[in-house]
């Protein structure tokens, strides 16, 4: 499915913000995984993402969508991520912010 700007924003909107990061080009996908904006339809990249679809029905509307990283999916029949890559905080205290995001496999 191809997405025009403007709803590529919208979706984007959508990730998790982190305040230690500049939201208009950080945020987290529903699996904890860090995406950056200008990594949109990347697949070579750490921090690559795509647009997936949440919800059932036929609807092109941008509330069906939300952003993932490239290697995660959401299962519409679970209505759950799929997870495979999420944040790295290994050797980081629980309140610690990162200072470079970072991601690993699961």
């Amino acid at each position: 499915m191809t997405f025009d700007e403007d709803t590529i924003q919208t979706i984007w909107e959508k990730g998790r913000v982190m305040q230690d990061h500049d939201a208009t080009q950080w945020r987290k996908d529903e699996c904890g995984a860090w995406i950056y904006r200008e990594h949109y339809g990347v697949t070579d990249t750490e921090f690559g993402w795509k647009i997936e679809k949440v919800m059932p029905e036929v609807s092109e509307r941008a509330d069906s969508f939300r952003p993932f990283h490239y290697r995660n999916s959401y299962n519409i029949a679970n209505g759950a991520p799929h997870c495979h890559v999420t944040a790295d905080r290994i050797e980081l205290a629980p309140m610690e912010h990162v200072d470079r995001p970072r991601n690993r496999e699961l």
